[in-house]
């Protein structure tokens, strides 16, 4: 499509509104098609035609509901096309002309297995060959909808959203305040540079992988850098000399879009009716035997809840002689609750007026969604550490679902607004990943299990058990909705 072409089509829409869900559908079904995805600048063309549906006022829920479907459909049809041209996707045109990215994509494949599937989405030029080749090499019908389903809810945000918000701002005639457009352009220049070195590089974060060896080798060209990179890296004599490259990756990628989400969340109105939306379709599920179980969920994301796991955690880590860790963990914590205490005092965010009494602290970000991001991440961290490479995602995996339903909870019970939860997740993840990136430089010994940590674990669960029965009847209380 040439630039002539691509300016009438924007051209059109902007006169005919009315076919805008339509084509963020048909355009987000190309972009996925692995025929047409190739050579069809799907990125661009979605970005402009989600701008121009944030000015003609269409809903942000809709939006994304088209996306996600012609997203899913594209893949759909990929994988069809996979499974009946098996054996012969290297002679079917137009991908005969393109053999090398058929190459890539089988390697990616048999590298990540099913997974690929859901990070297949956000990696470059692969992104509409992964469903082609997950049909051609016979990944099961039923596993493969599970990742495609679950991938499209969050590829449409990450691709909708920004030209959405962009297009409603036009809109809206905002002002934001001088500082607003220099956060947003390191923050999306940090992103981009994480993008780049984890998507564009097929995940290789790991030593070994080509961007670690291309950046370990040009730090060592400068006596800063390479003291740094020396300083930051692993002591342990079977990890000698690795940075932690993940890390720090998440760290600066975390903070670069809490950055983004707190601007837009606290100069704009743009994520306001998100807000609503989210609160007001939550208050609709509502009912007593839900309320109950999330209840007992959100006392566990309580501040005497976390500030116990984290004491004990401390206490037992040291016992051990652990006191770099121990230290790391307690600064985790402290570091948590300030900045946390900080935003709330800065920002005085109110929160939803949905409850009999709410939390009188404010709103922005969420401290329950911060610590209980804090303690899980940094649990699986140091768990996933001592593991296989290959399994460490299955412990991120089962502790990412205790903080999605304390997260859940807070928004379900309507004490917190959708970007007080959102905020609160990425300020934890950030904080877990500096904070594992400046633990790298002590980590000499493997942190196993032991009795102390399992009288650790036990006297927690112990004291969260009683807390949550005693605190459950007031919370009930608290929590009624008006």
């Amino acid at each position: 499509m040439s630039v002539g072409d691509y300016q009438a089509l924007t051209d059109w829409l902007g006169l005919n509104p009315q076919w805008l869900a339509f084509s963020l559908f048909i355009t987000a079904f190309l972009e996925s098609l692995a025929l047409a995805g190739i050579v069809i600048p799907g990125v661009a063309i979605l970005f402009a035609i989600a701008a121009l549906a944030g000015q003609a006022g269409i809903p942000l829920t809709e939006a994304l509901i088209w996306a996600g479907a012609g997203a899913i459909s594209g893949d759909g049809l990929s994988f069809a096309l996979g499974r009946l041209f098996h054996g012969r996707l290297h002679r079917l045109w137009p991908l005969s002309r393109y053999p090398g990215v058929i190459i890539k994509g089988e390697q990616f494949f048999r590298r990540h297995g099913g997974k690929s599937v859901i990070v297949g989405r956000f990696v470059g030029p692969i992104r509409p060959i992964i469903p082609l080749v997950a049909g051609a090499l016979l990944m099961p019908w039923r596993r493969f909808l599970v990742f495609n389903l679950s991938s499209a809810v969050g590829w449409a945000p990450v691709y909708v959203l920004p030209g959405y918000l962009v297009g409603s701002a036009i809109a809206s005639d905002i002002q934001p305040p001088p500082h607003f457009y220099p956060v947003m352009a390191i923050s999306a220049l940090i992103l981009t540079a994480v993008y780049l070195v984890i998507f564009r590089f097929q995940l290789g974060l790991g030593r070994g992988s080509r961007i670690y060896e291309w950046l370990a080798g040009r730090m060592e060209n400068y006596r800063t850098t390479h003291h740094v990179w020396r300083l930051y890296s692993s002591q342990r004599p079977s990890h000698a000399g690795e940075f932690p490259l993940p890390s720090l990756m998440l760290g600066l990628a975390s903070l670069a879009l809490f950055a983004i989400v707190s601007q837009l969340a606290l100069t704009t109105d743009l994520l306001t009716p998100f807000d609503r939306l989210a609160v007001d379709w939550l208050a609709q599920l509502r009912h007593p035997v839900l309320d109950g179980v999330l209840v007992a969920i959100t006392l566990l994301g309580d501040p005497p809840v976390l500030a116990c796991a984290a004491a004990l955690a401390v206490l037992a880590l040291v016992f051990r002689g652990f006191y770099a860790a121990g230290l790391h963990v307690a600064g985790a914590t402290l570091l948590a609750v300030a900045v946390v205490w900080l935003f709330k005092d800065v920002t005085a965010v109110a929160r939803p007026e949905l409850v009999l009494q709410p939390p009188s602290s404010e709103a922005y970000p969420s401290g329950h969604a911060t610590g209980i991001t804090v303690l899980c991440s940094l649990l699986a961290s140091f768990i996933s550490r001592e593991s296989r490479p290959g399994y460490r995602w299955h412990f991120y995996l089962i502790f990412s679902l205790p903080l999605l339903l304390v997260a859940i909870s807070r928004v379900y019970l309507g004490v917190h607004w959708f970007t007080d939860i959102t905020a609160g997740i990425l300020l934890g993840l950030a904080i877990t990943g500096l904070v594992r990136t400046s633990f790298s430089r002590f980590d000499n010994a493997p942190v196993t299990l032991d009795v102390s940590l399992v009288m650790a674990a036990v006297t927690w669960l112990a004291f969260s058990v009683g807390y949550v029965i005693h605190q459950w009847p007031h919370a009930m209380i608290w929590y009624a909705p008006t």
